[in-house]
């Protein structure tokens, strides 16, 4: 890549409006409930794998 860029004092374009959601919305909506159960230590190390 021996070729160089030139640049120029113009005007490069416009700004575009940022068309993305936010990330918060891209999320889906999802009903959930938070659970804590006890586990013995062979359940646990079973899952692990």
């Amino acid at each position: 890549m021996s070729k160089k860029t030139k640049h120029t004092n113009g005007a490069i374009g416009t700004v575009i409006k940022d068309f993305l959601p936010h990330p918060k919305e891209l999320l889906l909506k999802d009903d959930s409930v938070k659970v804590t159960i006890w586990l013995s230590k062979e359940s646990i190390e079973f899952f692990k794998g």
